[in-house]
Order: structure tokens, then sequence, then C-alpha cells
């Protein structure tokens, strides 16, 4: 017989409510007040978590055990992976050269490092999120970030900052499809909503990522190139979230972007240029430098073959993406239920319309994945930019053997977060902002943020708390449409403070022991940003309702 999840277990909802929060309030103490390593933290978190879920929530312990597999299964495969995969394809275009080529070809079409920081971490950023999602457009983006100068923590803090407005439609669409399952409400409406929401924060989110580099005269004197990029990337998502379709947005308004802004650079340059700081004169990094900005010109055929890399597992993660594609890369064989989890925890009302078990399918499809799409593309490749099968190999063993104290500490958080799922720890958050009355569309918004705070992806998010929002607007009179869409809108801005996302970001620039600082350092972005989602859709829901798709 099921277990039944309790959302009240102490009988008083701001109590039990507080108990709830412990594990990620656990989390973050051992990061960030005791400066401890991020895998310490997040075993400290999970072991807070099957504590309470065993002790307060009355979860049995093969349950709690269940989870923490089933979390640990899931990190590995859906985050830890496509780190592995994206830190290996960037030592193979370092050690073949082809990494110079980009920054070359970087550096040529502006060597402003404001512009610099649009193209990458904002454009290149977001095609790589609507790609394949996961932690690519962190770690890839991080990764080329330093190799053209920028300091290590900056470029963590820039990467995590321009990966929030396209995580809606990441990975082909994945979230908004979630949202559309869980919810049973049209997924075109919801996509719909959504692309009213985020296009004026598209808009603004290169100003925004430049201000946070240098001082307000600094971010207007780029500020042309600033709305060329936010300008053409916001009608696009707008236009293709509206009147086309869901899978595509992010790939599409990424690339016009991308094309818009260098054919803008072709004819504008800032009347100041600010550059990365120099290097001590003399030196290699100086030379490098130097290289970047007096050498040779490239020819279309060189920059071709320095892109190669990214093109080709760009192409793949597309491709391996597309839903009638990646449906032949699937068996339903290796969706394999977990027997001690599957269907033995049940949501209750509110959180769902009547008693629903809790499905725990391990979804053990490789092929399918964006980071086995990477590391095929790169093997693929690599010969022909000089690189042997056997130095491949080693340099990819060399990349797992670097990340082993990071995927640690994923597994143990992703493990956390499955068991506050299933135990029903997340669902009593966000019972809580339901007691907010009339401000509930500010606070429904707030509940997407920490849902993508708690299980860092917008699609767990989605999963999470997709129907308890359905509910809660239909309970409330406001649109289930405009509500659900808060979910997702709002928890795109909680994907800079996740603790997944921290620690990708302080992987691929090198800050292992620094998560701690980079959570300081975005949480204030992260919450006035989510803080404005809000503020929007109290808009949408009280002044404009005319303007929410009808279902």
């Amino acid at each position: 017989m099921p277990w039944s999840q309790n959302y009240d277990p102490l009988g008083a909802w701001p109590l039990s409510t507080a108990v709830a929060a412990l594990p990620v309030v656990t989390l973050f103490f051992v990061l960030v007040a005791l400066r401890a390593r991020v895998w310490v933290a997040a075993f400290a978190g999970m072991v807070m978590a099957i504590a309470l879920a065993l002790s307060v929530f009355g979860m049995p312990a093969k349950l709690a055990g269940g989870a923490v597999v089933a979390g640990v299964v899931f990190g590995f495969l859906r985050i830890a992976w496509i780190i592995i995969a994206s830190i290996f394809l960037y030592h193979v275009a370092v050690e073949t050269g082809q990494f110079a080529v980009m920054k070359r070809s970087i550096a040529r079409l502006s060597s402003d490092r404001r512009i610099q920081a649009v193209l990458i971490a904002f454009c290149f950023g977001a095609f790589l999120e609507g790609t394949g999602g996961g932690g690519a457009p962190v770690a890839i983006a991080g990764a080329f970030l330093i190799g053209l100068g920028f300091k290590p923590f900056e470029a963590a803090v820039l990467c995590l900052i321009a990966n929030t407005a396209p995580v809606a439609w990441g990975g082909v669409g994945n979230p908004i499809r979630t949202l559309g399952g869980v919810t049973g409400l049209p997924e075109f409406q919801l996509s719909a909503m959504a692309g009213r929401i985020l296009p004026p924060f598209s808009l603004i989110l290169p100003i925004w990522l430049v201000r946070t580099m240098t001082g307000w005269s600094g971010t207007l004197e780029v500020l042309p190139a600033l709305l060329v990029a936010g300008g053409s990337f916001a009608s696009i998502q707008y236009f293709w979230s509206n009147h086309v379709e869901i899978g595509l947005v992010d790939v599409t308004a990424a690339l016009v972007s991308l094309i818009v802004t260098v054919l803008f650079l072709k004819v504008w340059q800032p009347r100041r240029i600010e550059r990365v700081e120099a290097p001590a004169a003399g030196s290699a990094a100086a030379a490098e430098a130097d290289d970047l900005l007096n050498g040779s010109p490239l020819s279309a055929g060189q920059i071709a073959k320095g892109w190669s890399p990214f093109i080709v597992a760009s192409v793949f993660i597309f491709v391996t993406g597309v839903p009638i594609l990646n449906a032949y890369l699937k068996s339903p064989a290796l969706n394999v239920p977990l027997p001690v989890l599957h269907n033995q925890a049940q949501k209750m009302p509110p959180v769902a319309p009547k008693p629903t078990p809790e499905p725990a399918v391990l979804d053990l499809n490789f092929a399918s994945l964006p980071g086995t799409a990477v590391v095929v593309a790169t093997f693929l490749v690599a010969p022909f930019l000089g690189m042997p099968f056997t130095r491949t190999a080693r340099v990819f063993g060399s990349t797992v053997r670097q990340l082993i104290p990071s995927l640690t500490a994923i597994s143990c958080m992703v493990a956390l977060a499955y068991v506050t799922k299933y135990a029903g720890m997340d669902a009593v958050l966000g019972l809580s902002l339901t007691h907010t009355g009339w401000v509930y569309p500010f606070f429904g918004t707030l509940l997407g943020w920490l849902g993508v705070a708690l299980t860092g992806t917008d699609a767990g998010s989605n999963a999470l708390f997709g129907n308890l929002q359905k509910v809660t607007a239909e309970q409330l009179g406001l649109s289930p449409i405009l509500m659900a869409s808060a979910n997702t809108t709002g928890g795109v801005m909680g994907k800079m403070i996740d603790a997944q996302s921290i620690v990708v970001a302080s992987i691929s620039t090198h800050q292992q022991g620094n998560e701690a600082a980079i959570f300081k350092a975005v949480f204030w972005h992260s919450l006035s940003l989510a803080s404005l989602v809000g503020a929007l859709v109290m808009l949408y829901a009280y002044v404009w309702p005319w303007m929410i798709p009808s279902h």
C-alpha cells in the first residue's frame, strides 16, 4: 500500500515549513557560513533531508533509500555527464590549438570585453541552452570567457546571470512540455504566456550583464550593441513562442541575436574599448593577447576549423534533441521502474487533485542524452584536428578523474532534492506561499524560483509545483495559464543560485572551493530578477488580464 505524504506533520504550517526548509538551509549554511567544500555541504544537506524524512515526515526507510538511489542516477546522467562532456570538449579544443583560433575570431569581432561577454555568455550560451540545456551553457561559455582573458570568478558570475531568460525553453522546450504534462494545460498557450513574460527580461539582460561588469557610464558606452543583442533575441523569443512552436524558441532567438549583433559590429564599435586586464609585459599571456588582437588575419577556413569542435557538438546536440529523432534513440526497455520507490509514495490534495502515486522510473537511455552527443562528436572530430584516438581517450580519462570531487557533490545534491521531493518537503514549502491571498501572483512566481533553487532545473520545478500553481489559481480566481507560466518564468531566475549550477560554474572556471563566494555574488541578482518577474505577473493578473491566452 502506498505511503501518503503529509504536508503538515507538526500540526502548524509555519512550523512544518521551517522544518521542511532545514535540508536546504543546512546545505547553504555549511557552504557559505562554514566555508566547507561543496561536496561536504551537499552531503550534510542530504543527511539532514534523510533524517527529517524519517523522523518528522514518517517516510519509510526503504523509500528514503530509493530516493537517494534515484537522485544519484539522475544526477550523474542528466547533470554530471554533460559537465564531463563539456569540459572534455573544451580540453580537446585547447590541446588541438583550435580554441586559440576561436578566441582570435571573437577578439577580431570586438576587442571590447563587454561585447565579448554578451556574445559568449548571452548569445552563444542561449544557443547551448536551447539545444541541450543541462550544464553546457555555463560550462562551455565559462571556459570560453577565461580563454579570452576574463578573470575566472567574473566569468562564473557572468555565465550564471546570462543563463536565465532562455531557460524556460531549454533542451528543445523540455520545461514547457513538462509543465503541460503535469497541469493538463495546452503547451502552446503556456509557451505563449511565457513568451509574453520573459522578452522584456531578455531585452535588459545584456544591459544587466554589462552593468555587473562595469559602471553605468561603461554600460552606456556600448548600449547600442546591447540593445541590438537583447532586442533581437527578445523579438524572436516572443514571435516564435507565440506564433510558431515551442521547441526551437531559444535556438532561433540565439542564432538571430548572434548574427544580427555580429553584423551590427561590422558598422559600429564603441569609442572607448574596454579590454580585459592586460597581462604582465613579456609573459606568455601577454604574447597570446597580442596575437589575439594583432596577429595575422584568419581565413574563413581557419575560423570554420577552429569552431568545428563546438559546431559539430552543437549539431549533434540539436539533432539528437529533436523530439522525433530523440525517440529513435530511446528504448522503452531502458525506462526501469525502481521497485522500492516506484508508485510507493503518493501526492495528496491540494498538491494533486486526488491521491496520486509518484512514479520513480530510472531513464537509462544513455544514447539520447546531450552529454553523449557531445562526447561522440568530440571523439569524431578530434582525428580531423590532428589528435589520435588514444590521445583523445587519455584526455577523456583525465577529465573524469579531475571532476570526481565535483561529481560527488552533484550526486549528494540531487539525492537531497529527491528525498525532499518524495517525502513531500518541497510541497510543504510551496503550500506555505499559497497563504498570501491577493498577492499570490507575486509569491507564486517566487515559488517557481524556489523550485529551481531546490531541484536544479526549470523542468523539475514545473513537475514539482506546476499542478499546485494551477489548483491555487483556480481557488483564487486567477488564470491557471498565467500562474503555471509564472512558475516556469520565475523559475528561470532561480537557475543561477541552484547548487548544481554553482558547482558547474566553479568547475568550468577552475574555482573549486570558491562556491560560497559565487553564490553570494549572484544571489541578489537572482532574487531581484525573480521579484521583477513577479511584479510583471501581478500586472498581467490585475491590469492586463486580456493579454493572457485563453484555453
